[in-house]
C-alpha cells in the first residue's frame, strides 16, 4: 500500500522487530477505504468507526475483540385462554398471563423478581426472536383452555400463560408464566372439596408470574364460581365459597416505562360464575386489568356471556365464560411482545426477517417494539 516510516527501529532479535515510537496506521474514512484496491492482509485505521480493520480478501473486519453493545429488554409471552363453563352453566376459570421478563432500569420481573442483569449483543449476528400468540379459549367443559405461546429474544425466554383444566380432571390446573385459575369443584361429598383437583390453582413460574386463584366448591349445592388467572404482578383472585358466589378477579399485571411511557401489561383473566339458578346466579364475574380479559355475564338468571379476550401485545389472560358451555366460550389470551431499548449511538442500523417492528426514540435511546412474527434481527 505505502512505505513504512518510523523514527527508529531497534536491532533484530529473536525474530522480533521493536519500534521505539507508537506505530501510527494510515487513517481512512469508510468511503476512502472502500475506494482502495486492497489485498488480503491490508490493515488500516477507520476514522469513521474508530476501529483498526483488516481486509480478509473479501471484506473488511474489525480487530480488537467482539463488537458488542448493551441491550435492555421487556419480553412477554402469550396469555393462556380462559375456560368455558361446566355442566349446565357454571363459570369457567381465567387464563394466566404470559411470562414477564425485563432487565430495564430497576423494574421488577413477573412473580416479584428483580430486573435481570445486563445483556450484551454482538453486531453482525442474526438473533432469534419470536412473539408468542395467545392461547385459544375452550369451547366445552371437556376441553382445557390452550396455553399461551412462548416469546423469546436470543436466549431469553418468557413462558406462555397457563390455561384452566377441564372440570373433574384428575390433574391440577395448568401452570405457565402465570398460572391459570381453578374451576368450580362439583363435589357432592361435604368435606372433600378443598382437595378436589379441579379447583386447584395453576402455579406461576419463578421470576415470570404468579399463580392463579382457587375455584369455588360446594357440598350439596352447585354454585359454580371459578378462580381468576394469575398475573405478572399478583396472584389471581379466589372464587368465593359463600353467597353471592363471585368469580375470582384476574391477577394484576406490571407497568413498565421501557418505551418512555408507563404501560400496564400481563394481567390475568377473570373467573366466571354460574348464571342460571337463583339465588346462586347473584355472583359477580371476575374482573381483569393490565390487558387481562374479564369474565362476563352473571348478576341475574340467564345473563350468560363468553369470556373477554386478553389484549394483544400485553400477554393478558383470557376471561372465563359464564353460561352454558356449548354456547359460551372462554376468552382467548392476548399475544406477547418483545421491546428492545439501546443507546442510539451504539447502532448504525438493523435488518430483520419475519418480524413486525415499530421504532421510536426516547432521549438518546432507540426503542424497537416487536409485535408479531418469528424471525431474526441483526444489528450493525
Amino acid at each position: 500500500m505505502s512505505s513504512l516510516e518510523t523514527n527508529s527501529i531497534g536491532p533484530y532479535s529473536n525474530n522480533n522487530v521493536s519500534i521505539d515510537d507508537p506505530l501510527n496506521l494510515k487513517a481512512y474514512t469508510t468511503a476512502q477505504r472502500d475506494a482502495l484496491t486492497s489485498v488480503a492482509g491490508d490493515t488500516i485505521y477507520n476514522s469513521d468507526d474508530n476501529k483498526v480493520q483488516v481486509y480478509t480478501g473479501s471484506a473488511w473486519e474489525d480487530l480488537g475483540g467482539v463488537d458488542a453493545f448493551s441491550m435492555e429488554y421487556l419480553i412477554i409471552a402469550g396469555g393462556g385462554g380462559g375456560n368455558a363453563g361446566y355442566a349446565s352453566a357454571n363459570g369457567g376459570g381465567g387464563g394466566g398471563a404470559g411470562g414477564y421478563i425485563t432487565n430495564y432500569a430497576s423494574e421488577s420481573t413477573g412473580g416479584g423478581g428483580t430486573a435481570g442483569g445486563p445483556l450484551y449483543v454482538s453486531k453482525g449476528t442474526a438473533l432469534q426472536v419470536s412473539i408468542g400468540a395467545g392461547g385459544v379459549g375452550s369451547t366445552t367443559s371437556l376441553d382445557k383452555g390452550i396455553y399461551g405461546n412462548n416469546s423469546y429474544f436470543d436466549f431469553v425466554f418468557a413462558l406462555g400463560g397457563g390455561a384452566p383444566g377441564n372440570n373433574g380432571s384428575p390433574n391440577p390446573q395448568t401452570r405457565g408464566g402465570s398460572g391459570a385459575g381453578g374451576i368450580f369443584a362439583e363435589s357432592r361429598t361435604a368435606g372433600t372439596e378443598t382437595a378436589y383437583p379441579s379447583r386447584q390453582a395453576g402455579d406461576g413460574t419463578t421470576n415470570q408470574g404468579y399463580r392463579g386463584g382457587y375455584g369455588g366448591y360446594a357440598g350439596n349445592v352447585n354454585t359454580g364460581p371459578s378462580g381468576g388467572g394469575g398475573g405478572a404482578g399478583s396472584v389471581g383472585g379466589n372464587a368465593s365459597i359463600n353467597s353471592p358466589y363471585d368469580g375470582g378477579d384476574g391477577g394484576a399485571g406490571l407497568s413498565s416505562s421501557i418505551t418512555g411511557v408507563s404501560v400496564g401489561r400481563a394481567g390475568g383473566g377473570g373467573g366466571g360464575v354460574r348464571t342460571d339458578i337463583s339465588p346462586y346466579s347473584g355472583g359477580a364475574p371476575g374482573t381483569a386489568s393490565d390487558g387481562g380479559g374479564a369474565a362476563n355475564g352473571g348478576g341475574s338468571p340467564g345473563a350468560y356471556a363468553s369470556g373477554s379476550n386478553g389484549t394483544n401485545n400485553t400477554g393478558g389472560g383470557g376471561g372465563g365464560a359464564s353460561g352454558v358451555y356449548t354456547t359460551y366460550t372462554g376468552g382467548a389470551g392476548g399475544s406477547g411482545v418483545v421491546i428492545l431499548r439501546y443507546a442510539t449511538a451504539d447502532v448504525a442500523s438493523y435488518s430483520q426477517t419475519g418480524l413486525t417492528i415499530s421504532s421510536s426514540t426516547d432521549g438518546s435511546d432507540t426503542i424497537l417494539e416487536i409485535t408479531q412474527g418469528t424471525g431474526t434481527i441483526t444489528f450493525s
